[in-house]
């Protein structure tokens, strides 16, 4: 793919999106499916009988959350769908895998296999047999924590399925979308809030509702959801795509290598999410342990430790879980018995995208495709001003509130300010709560890029200003912009 001669790199697909928009604007120019899964996989033993897990009879549970809509974000749901295979194919029942997504990828217009979704350039369809627990509406915060808890009196919409777990049970939760720091994205308003999810689990372990837990999340700035926060006694332990102040990336995307077919304009995965299961796939998960997969996923997820286009991966809560295997949580797929614990091909490098840009190269791509399409192409390069023009408006915003609050001369610094490791995010989650969402009311939505302006308001709460001061500063800085279409009354508050 080339523009005015000049090839894309690697390092322009981590561009921002300014510099995409600069190029869409110069005028720039575009330059063997293998078998379905079976919808039923036997146990084993062909057995529906509750599994014998590490000498115990155990029912292995799991819950999938991707937390986004819309075809630009299609590599969420197609994590989630393919984390379903592997958990079927492992011998998970089920009525045992709780699933979150939108559904609204498979059979969008833009999608050229309709009724079909891909993880992998080269992989199956994983969308085939996937449950609608909760699509559209029903994917919700409140939702997610009440399946969680197993509280069907809770759960609003949806097919009402919890995991109903008991003391000998395991629990796999895996997680796939944006996120900002101390938050993770959610289609439907609110977001989840890292203490809200941290006293979920507290209370899922206090009413002995399973016996260990495993947490996968991918998300930017996953890592802020459990730093200084996450308890090491509930048995549970959790590793996240990045630490709490980076992004994560997006992967299999146009024009990387390898590449998706040429009528995809969309990233099919994610860099961690691909990486945990592209591994586990390969392996005999009866041998392999989750600090052996940790090891992997972290060199893999950090593209052999260039953390320009990589992240680093972490861990939290009870690591004392490490040296037990992954069939206790993924199952066993018979046909993995003889496959080796560990897989040095998974380690190459790969081509990514920014998180937070592949809306904009999403957007460039369907530019691109619409070249002979006048008034098409003229609608999406307005649709690309707009995001491109509230993306500086946030960001705009944020800097001045930050010298309003503490003067030109700190304000930047108090904002970005990141606290030292084993500190939590804020000391006050109701008070951040509160400063987004006065934001919010005079400045427009924070929208999925804009999650990462999370740490400022963090901060404002840190160094003690007052709600009202925040409102004055924020009604300053965002006068004379019109937020109509990004109101908050349109899709509801972040927090």
């Amino acid at each position: 793919m080339a523009v005015h001669g000049f090839t894309l790199s690697i390092i322009k697909y981590t561009l921002s999106w300014t510099s995409l928009l600069m190029l869409i604007l110069l005028g720039g120019r575009e330059a063997a499916r293998l078998d379905r899964w079976k919808p039923v996989i036997l146990l084993p033993t062909g057995s529906d009988e509750p599994e014998d897990v590490d000498g115990e009879v155990a029912t292995r549970w799991a819950v999938l959350v991707a937390g986004s809509s819309g075809y630009g974000n299609y590599r969420h749901q197609a994590d989630v769908c393919h984390a379903y295979q592997l958990l079927r194919k492992g011998g998970l029942k089920e009525e045992n895998i709780v699933v979150f997504m939108y559904d609204d990828i498979a059979m969008n217009e833009l999608n050229p296999r309709p009724g079909v979704i891909l993880n992998n350039p080269q992989g199956p369809d994983v969308y085939a047999g996937v449950p609608k627990d909760y699509t559209g509406e029903d994917v919700t915060a409140e939702n997610l924590y009440a399946v969680i808890l197993g509280d069907k009196s809770r759960v609003k919409g949806g097919s009402g399925k919890v995991v109903n777990s008991q003391p000998n049970d395991r629990v796999f939760i895996y997680y796939s979308d944006h996120g900002g720091p101390g938050v993770l994205g959610m289609p439907n308003l609110p977001y989840i809030y890292a203490n809200d999810f941290i006293e979920v689990l507290k209370k899922k372990h206090a009413s002995g509702g399973y016996k260990e837990m495993v947490i996968y999340v991918e998300a930017c700035e996953s890592g802020s959801l459990f730093e200084g926060i996450m308890p090491t006694d509930l048995n549970v332990y959790v590793t996240t795509a990045s630490n709490a102040e980076e992004s994560s990336f997006g992967t299999y995307c146009p024009g990387m290598d390898p590449p998706p077919s040429p009528e995809y304009i969309t990233c099919l995965g994610d860099l961690y999410s691909v990486s945990w299961m592209e591994d586990s796939e390969t392996h005999n998960l009866k041998r392999e342990t989750i600090e052996q997969q940790y090891e992997t996923v972290k060199k893999r997820t950090s593209n052999s430790y260039n953390f320009v286009i990589g992240s680093h991966v972490m861990e939290y809560g009870d690591t004392s879980m490490k040296p037990e295997k992954l069939y206790m949580y993924q199952g066993f797929d018979p046909g993995s018995a003889n496959l080796p614990p560990l897989n040095s091909r998974l380690g190459e490098q790969i081509e990514v995208v920014n998180q937070r840009d592949a809306e904009i190269f999403f957007m460039w791509q369907m530019y691109k495709r619409s070249e002979n399409e006048k008034e098409k192409k003229a609608e999406i390069l307005n649709q690309i001003k707009k995001t491109v023009k509230h993306r500086r408006h946030l960001d705009g915003s944020v800097e001045l509130i930050g010298t309003f609050l503490f003067g030109p001369a700190k304000g930047s610094s108090v904002l970005n300010s990141v606290r030292p490791t084993g500190l939590p995010l804020v000391d006050d989650w109701k008070c951040l709560k509160s400063m987004v969402r006065v934001f919010e009311t005079h400045c427009g939505s924070l929208t999925q890029y804009g999650m990462k302006h999370m740490r400022a308001f963090a901060n404002i709460c840190n160094n003690g200003v007052s709600e009202a001061s925040m409102e004055e500063a924020c009604m300053v800085a965002c006068t004379g912009y019109d937020t109509a279409l990004w109101h908050p009354s349109n899709r509801g508050y972040s927090a």
